[in-house]
């Protein structure tokens, strides 16, 4: 599992997760998650989109389920999602939620977290606080002794901004434990205040 979980790439993480909603052909997966603008966390083409589920599919985190054709489009080959291809998504994220060195990949987990728990995404997100406060405290202590040792404003503006943004960040994830943790943010496909509306977006797309 960790070398599957180790190849896996952010798209391919999106498409099995997209794929827990239900069988899906990769056109319909490239439209779902452009209307959905995915393709702000990860780059979408024609080429990569038909290149990851072939890919998946040798794997075996994904497998064919059947094949249609409309008038005189081509050939459409739909995918279903494979018992280790839903295990290896969680683990994915699991594993990402906690990092705090790759940031594309935490977007893309944080986008894909409502797969599991809410109290293992809080306990997953405690655990990447704690890097970020250790962190921040680095950034903090390198600049107050660059200061004491007299060096210009100038050459740590940098520092300053880094040591700003993780400041933020940590506001921003100690409120998000606390929403998962009170249950006062809806979690899961259950509780989408609007649970038809996934279907409704796939309807939308369909020729």
């Amino acid at each position: 599992m960790k070398d599957a979980v180790d190849r896996l790439t952010p798209l391919g993480v999106m498409v099995l997760a997209l794929l827990r909603e239900g069988d899906m052909h990769p056109y319909e997966m490239l439209r779902l998650m452009r209307q959905r603008h995915h393709d702000r966390l990860v780059a979408i083409t024609n080429g990569t989109m038909y290149h990851t589920v072939g890919r998946l599919e040798k794997v075996g985190l994904l497998g064919e389920v059947g094949v249609d054709r409309d008038g005189n489009r081509p050939e459409r080959t739909t995918y279903t999602l494979t018992e280790a291809g839903r295990a290896i998504v969680s683990e994915w994220v699991r594993r990402e939620l906690v990092r705090i060195d790759r940031p594309a990949e935490f977007r893309v987990a944080l986008a894909e977290a409502h797969n599991l728990d809410r109290l293992e995404v809080a306990e997953l997100l405690r655990r990447r606080r704690d890097a970020l406060a250790e962190a921040h405290q680095l950034y903090r202590t390198g600049r107050d002794k660059s200061r004491a040792l007299g060096t210009p404003e100038q050459f740590l503006i940098e520092v300053e901004r880094s040591e700003l943004l993780l400041e933020a960040e940590l506001h921003w994830i100690d409120t998000l434990i606390d929403r998962l943790e009170r249950h006062t943010l809806p979690w899961g496909v259950a509780e989408i205040p609007d649970s038809h509306r996934h279907h409704r977006e796939r309807e939308a797309i369909r020729p």
